[in-house]
């Protein structure tokens, strides 16, 4: 009686080291298997957040405020200058989006009820373009003044930050003597007020030339985008 109850005892004892120990192992089992599943896990988690941190850098935007010169009126849109600046700024392999905002037929006074549209969009440096139709159509100086003034002033308000580069026009010679220069001085009175890195003419070289312009003797061919171009970048490239 006394050896079958130590018997029953022992064996009791030794079912519920048994089943510890299974216990143990499966807890050890699962707990490897967790570490195994978390190591795999983190390469992935790791590489989501870097995915994230390239996606969340943008590229600087470069935007051409303008009139028809911009748009490039009478060629294909990649031809025109601002085309061409996104090609020189890819091959040097510089981070600008060029975004051409030109519009055929602007005015100033046009461009200064647009330009709240166009600033909706973060913008590092912004290229004023606009006066040539100021010109043609023989507008007060004065109004083209205010107007461009306008324009530079609503930018810098939205984005301090923001690069202002202006480019500027001459009015046909046909407007007369006190005409023109009165327009000329506009473009340099507006630089020198605000400081602004400044084109002087953006058709340099290119206006006048039959070669160099559509038959209307005012739009720039696809060359002479070439030309305009190489104007416009001899300036840029020093504020990008």
């Amino acid at each position: 009686m006394y050896y079958k109850l130590l018997y029953n005892i022992t064996f009791s004892f030794l079912l519920i080291v048994a089943f510890s120990l299974g216990a143990c192992q499966g807890e050890t089992a699962s707990s490897s298997q967790k570490d195994k599943t978390d190591n795999a896990a983190a390469p992935k988690v790791a590489q989501q957040k870097n995915t994230q941190t390239t996606a969340s850098k943008k590229s600087k935007t470069v935007l051409f405020f303008g009139d028809s010169l911009s748009a490039g009126y009478g060629i294909e849109k990649k031809q025109a200058f601002p085309a061409l600046i996104q090609n020189k700024i890819d091959s040097l392999g510089m981070d600008y989006k060029v975004v051409n905002a030109g519009l055929s037929g602007e005015t100033t006074a046009g461009g200064l009820r647009r330009v709240d549209w166009v600033l909706k969009q973060p913008i590092d440096v912004f290229i004023l373009e606009l006066g040539g139709n100021d010109g043609l159509r023989g507008v007060n100086t004065e109004e083209t003044y205010r107007n461009l003034k306008g324009i530079i002033e609503k930018v810098k308000a939205k984005y301090p930050e923001c690069t202002l580069v202006l480019a500027g026009m001459e009015a046909p010679p046909n407007m007369g003597n006190d005409f023109t220069s009165k327009f000329r001085d506009n473009f340099k009175r507006l630089a020198k007020e605000y400081d602004l890195p400044f084109i002087p003419f953006l058709l340099e070289k290119v206006a006048g030339q039959k070669a160099l312009n559509l038959p209307d003797g005012i739009h720039p061919t696809a060359q002479g985008h070439k030309l305009v171009a190489s104007t416009v970048w001899e300036y840029l490239q020093e504020v990008l």
